[in-house]
């Protein structure tokens, strides 16, 4: 199958799935197989170097990896300071409180662009990458993997005695009587 036979396969789906609203298709496959390059590649260094694989993960690492997780989700798809990463495939819409900023993805015709601009800008979608990164981190390099997760939870949980801290505050001050 030629390169352009796929690609009106591809146009004529698009059109069928959501023939009033443009959703990039091919930029979905594009991201779907570097996912998958991406996991393949992390299971056969894994093998490559003897690593041991887990039969079954440690409920403390799970924890762990799941609040780094979401910290660095957040940190790379909503941070103001993250957003040169961004910026080649989103732009900037509005600030949204606490650090983080609220983009729309760039739609300039390549659905590539757009799927990656709505991947760096979901931090539920951007998820699943960071999971996959620091499990694959946690088989090739656990002490390492270990180390950053734990700084990632760190701030991840300062984050919440900052918000918490910020409500009971406002409290406090709401409930003053001068």
């Amino acid at each position: 199958m030629t390169q352009s036979t796929l690609k009106q396969k591809v146009a004529r789906l698009r059109q069928a799935y959501a023939p009033h609203e443009h959703r990039p298709l091919g930029g979905y496959l594009a991201a779907m197989g570097t996912y998958a390059g991406v996991t393949a590649s992390i299971a056969a260094l894994a093998k490559a170097t003897g690593r041991p694989v887990p039969e079954r993960p440690a409920a403390a690492d799970v924890v762990l990896l799941g609040i780094a997780t979401h910290k660095l989700s957040r940190l790379l798809s909503k941070d103001a300071v993250t957003s040169p990463l961004r910026a080649p495939f989103t732009r900037y819409d509005r600030p949204t409180g606490s650090g983080e900023v609220m983009e729309q993805v760039r739609d300039s015709g390549s659905s590539t662009r757009h799927a990656i601009g709505e991947l760096l800008s979901c931090p539920f979608c951007l998820a699943v990458w960071v999971a996959t990164g620091l499990t694959g981190g946690l088989v090739l390099a656990p002490r390492l993997t270990r180390l950053v997760a734990t700084a990632l939870t760190a701030v991840a949980a300062s984050d919440f005695l900052q918000m918490g801290y910020a409500v009971a505050q406002r409290a406090a001050e709401g409930g003053r009587q001068d």
